[in-house]
């Protein structure tokens, strides 16, 4: 039996001790049907569907009318179930925790027989804390709901008023209510593919162990200062800390190729904790930028950051930086009553050209390294420069972002919403709210990604009526279409951090999309900002704030609020 240990050393060197141990649960798993009458072995990360074909239980799903015929398998509730040992001792460690990549989709966990947690949306990412259960022999069980007949429960459960539409076209012999699960849309059909609504552990799963504190993440986004003409790069990474006294040390960030190397002295405080780093990349460095394919290279640059902390703990890590500046121009064309809509990388004007990427398979252990290599060598070589991943799909796995900044294809990144209206209630608000942060956090340093979207054609649904809702129903909508795209997804894309120099302050704002016209709030705090009320076509703006009386910063934080003019929508 191989195990799928993975022991994440400190660096060498005297009195330094291990960061984290990590335990992979990826590989073989029990499957089982709700009644307990079908038993298979299926492979992790994977599906139902791939683990009944691999058994030779059902044909290739794909053959003439299977979409119909292995409809059963998605109304079934099926459950995922593994036996393991843990090859290091638990005891020596404060925190574990059982990480889950992405779960598809309304499932519940359960850890040593004893109840965990739950799931419901396939864009997540889950973390359970285990320390109280875990031993060294273990069993996990994922209980599976069908997606199909969970999405019928929840439209049923909106008794205030309908959420359309209730079922695709008959033409596409789909399921119904997919608006209601936080799931890949097209997986229940669409007017291009097969309902094919599957259920399985399609990400990474293991088991997490460490001390002291630990790494949750670590993102980054470089930013071209216009008035200094010099580049700068902010890091942000979160910890949790464990350990009952503070963690003190210091961050080692260092660009070789960029001459850069900066030191930080940090102190991280027990629980989560988020450590913000701003780099200075000199001017005298020169700084070769990423350009979409056919307009230069995609240069980028070897970063390490380096945590060395007390008790001899250190935690590294390293990624590819990219450098380059996005602006969409939005300006009067004479004699025309609209507004000019078009990108500029590094201050050029650039021609989108490309295509609607779609999900690869409808099951996506099948999509290899070899195919999305293949397929997006395939649109260089057909001389796009530009994919939109469409809102009917997934939010696509890290190697497909890798590939693009590596073969300069820009990205129009949908959110994951398509063709339907959508509730609003808070428990869907907050698994969005989770599913949409988390997304940003992992994507955010992608210089491929040009423009993040609210959704697929959902706007024009509403405004067009799609779906014949009367005059006086119309609000309702328009309401909850603000609510879920506006003052929840946006707030979250739009981020501001505040410093203060002297008696200013300076509002740093930082936007994962091309925002429109936004507004600053302080509430009650009396004072004038430099600009407002302004488009934010840059992913990046300075603004500055004159307080007319003594004010802290933490008082501005507690009153600082964005607000985009479209909520007056």
């Amino acid at each position: 039996m191989r195990l799928h240990l993975l022991l994440l050393l400190a660096l060498c060197g005297a009195g330094t001790t291990a960061a984290e141990l990590s335990y992979s649960l990826r590989g073989n798993w029990s499957i089982c049907n709700g009644n307990g009458s079908l038993e298979l072995p299926g492979a992790v990360p994977g599906c139902v569907h791939s683990a009944l074909f691999q058994q030779g239980l059902i044909q290739d799903s794909y053959y003439r009318f299977n979409d119909l015929n292995y409809r059963w398998v998605s109304l079934d509730n099926w459950t995922y179930s593994k036996e393991f040992k843990i090859p290091f001792e638990i005891s020596k460690w404060q925190k574990v925790n059982l990480i889950l990549e992405g779960v598809d989709t309304v499932s519940k966990i359960l850890f040593n027989e004893v109840t965990i947690g739950e799931t419901d949306n396939m864009f997540n990412r889950y973390s359970f804390d285990i320390t109280n259960v875990v031993r060294d022999v273990n069993s996990i069980e994922l209980r599976f709901q069908s997606a199909v007949l969970y999405a019928a429960q929840q439209s049923k459960a909106h008794t205030r008023y309908q959420v359309p539409p209730d079922c695709p076209p008959l033409v596409q012999k789909g399921e119904c209510h997919v608006n209601f699960v936080r799931k890949e849309q097209c997986s229940f059909s669409w007017d291009w593919g097969p309902s094919f609504p599957t259920q399985g552990i399609w990400k990474d799963v293991r088991i997490e162990a460490y001390n002291i504190c630990h790494l949750n993440y670590f993102t980054f986004s470089p930013i071209y200062d216009k008035s200094a003409q010099e580049w700068n790069l902010e890091i942000e990474s979160t910890f949790d800390v464990v350990s009952s006294k503070p963690v003190g040390g210091q961050v080692i960030v260092a660009i070789p190729k960029l001459q850069t190397q900066q030191t930080y002295s940090i102190e991280l405080q027990p629980g989560k904790r988020i450590v913000e780093l701003f780099v200075n990349i000199s001017k005298n460095i020169t700084v070769e930028t990423w350009w979409p394919h056919g307009h230069g290279n995609q240069t980028g640059y070897n970063m390490t950051v380096l945590f060395e902390l007390d008790g001899g703990l250190n935690i590294e890590k390293s990624a590819k930086v990219y450098f380059r500046t996005v602006e969409l121009i939005e300006e009067p064309i004479k004699g025309s009553p609209g507004l000019s809509f078009y990108f500029k990388i590094n201050g050029f004007p650039i021609f989108l050209k490309g295509s609607n990427w779609i999900p690869a398979d409808s099951f996506q252990d099948r999509v290899t390294s070899e195919l999305l290599r293949l397929l997006l060598q395939s649109v260089v070589d057909a001389n796009m420069n530009t994919l939109r991943v469409w809102g009917g799909g997934i939010y696509e796995q890290d190697e497909f972002y890798e590939l693009c900044d590596e073969l300069g294809i820009m990205v129009w990144q949908d959110f994951m919403f398509a063709c339907a209206l959508y509730p609003t209630d808070q428990g869907f608000l907050d698994s969005v709210t989770a599913e949409v942060a988390y997304q940003i956090k992992r994507l955010k340093s992608h210089p491929s990604i040009i423009i993040w979207s609210g959704n697929n054609e959902n706007e024009e649904a509403l405004m067009m009526n799609w779906y014949h809702i009367s005059f006086t129903d119309r609000p309702i909508y328009i309401k909850d279409y603000v609510t879920l795209y506006v003052k929840n997804i946006r707030e979250l894309v739009l981020a501001a951090i505040i410093s203060q120099q002297g008696d200013i302050f300076v509002f740093d704002l930082e936007t994962s999309a091309v925002a429109p016209f936004v507004w600053l709030d302080v509430g009650s705090i009396p004072g004038r900002f430099s600009d407002n009320g302004f488009l934010m076509t840059e992913k990046t703006r300075t603004i500055l704030f004159y307080p007319w009386e003594p004010t802290s910063k933490n008082e501005l934080e507690q009153s600082f609020h964005v607000t985009s003019l479209t909520d007056i929508y």
